[in-house]
Parts: structure tokens; sequence; C-alpha cells
């Protein structure tokens, strides 16, 4: 079932009308491999950019575009990321807050106001701010910031196919699809694979169980 979409967000609730306003937004959290990554943007209320909404709506080429004049107008912006082990440390909610924080702190200037994404704030978030449900979608500096993250982020699984074409990763980006689980079963996992996440287990156990080829095979 689709999910109804929350109507945009309105400056009454903000609470805030300066301009050092940042939209902070993960991408990653889904896949199998990789880093979580996030960023953060402060947009320039004097240039304004026509077009932006939630990253997965946009085709890749419309995000491109929208990711260099994201760059090139925003007062601010800032990508950070967690790693796979960070991720298996963690876990995969608190891994994505800590790259939203490192996002946050990588603005120059520093935000006065913050919007994330989703239902919960970074935990040493310093800022006043705001957890907005379906943000990437109801405001236009959380919709820049989930653009540039995932063209970020897609960028790197491109890089990993370059390393290993065997995966597919140019295709599903890291996502638990049939053709991405059966290069796992049949590879094994990489270094960069989270290995806390089930299906990652799952193929793990079934090749420690798998016996050893004979001198004769």
């Amino acid at each position: 079932m689709a999910k109804t979409a929350l109507p945009e967000l309105q400056a009454e609730e903000i609470l805030y009308s300066g301009s050092l306003l940042a939209g902070v937004d993960e991408v990653g959290r889904g896949p199998l491999v990789g880093s979580v990554v996030a960023a953060a943007v402060i947009l320039d209320p004097g240039q304004p950019i026509a077009g932006l909404m939630d990253s997965k709506k946009l085709s890749d080429k419309k995000r491109q575009a929208l990711a260099v004049e994201i760059r090139e107008k925003s007062l601010a912006w800032a990508i950070a990321e967690a790693t796979a082990v960070e991720i298996d440390h963690l876990n995969i909610l608190q891994a994505s807050l800590l790259a939203m924080q490192r996002a946050l702190d990588g603005l120059q200037p520093q935000a006065e106001f913050v919007l994330v994404d989703g239902k919960q704030l970074p935990p040493q978030l310093q800022q006043p701010a705001l957890a907005v449900i379906q943000g990437d979608a109801r405001h236009p500096a959380i919709s820049a910031a989930s653009i540039i993250a995932k063209v970020h982020r897609d960028q790197q699984l491109l890089d990993l196919h370059q390393q290993y074409p065997d995966y597919g990763f140019d295709r599903h980006k890291g996502y638990p699809t049939q053709a991405h689980m059966q290069a796992l079963q049949l590879l094994g996992p990489l270094p960069e694979h989270r290995r806390s996440f089930k299906p990652v287990q799952k193929v793990m156990a079934l090749l420690s169980t798998r016996p050893e080829p004979s001198a004769q095979d």
C-alpha cells in the first residue's frame, strides 16, 4: 500500500525565520553493502532551486543535474557517512543518526536550526531541531539533502561495481534483489557487506556449512 502523502511543511511549524536552516537526510539504510550516507544542506533564499523533491521520485539524470545546482547555489552543504563496520557495531538506525550528525558538523557556516527527515533526531545535536516524517517530500532543504546524498552513494556503488563487477552493484545498488542474493551465495560476502544484516548472515551461515571441494574435484 502506498504511503499517504503528508502536506508541505509550513513556516509556522518550524519556529525559525532566519537563513541558516539546514535540512538533513540519509540514504542507504536498506542495502546490504556499503556505508549509509547523509547530507546536510542550507539553501540560499536568494537563489531558489526549482524541482526539489524526494530524490527517489526523480530520474537519475534529473538528480545529477539538481545535485550540481544544489552544490553551486546553497549557502552550505556537506556529505558524511557511517561505514559498514560502524553499522554492524551500532545498528543501522544509530549509524544513520551518526552520519547525519557528521554531515551537520561539516557545514560552514553552521546551521542555527535543523530539519531532520524521519522520526528521530541525532542524539548529539546541539541546535534546535524538528524531526519531519516524509521530510524529503515536504521541505526543499531536506529534499536537497536527499538528492546530493543519493547521488553520492550511487556513485560509491558504481565505484564498487568497478572493483567487483560480478555482483551487479551498478544495477541493484546493494539492495537485496534476487540477483544480489545469487551473487552473494555464489561469490560470498565482500568486506563492504553489512554482516549484521540477516540476508548476509544467512548466506555466511550457508557458506560455512558448504563442504570443501576434494582434491579430486
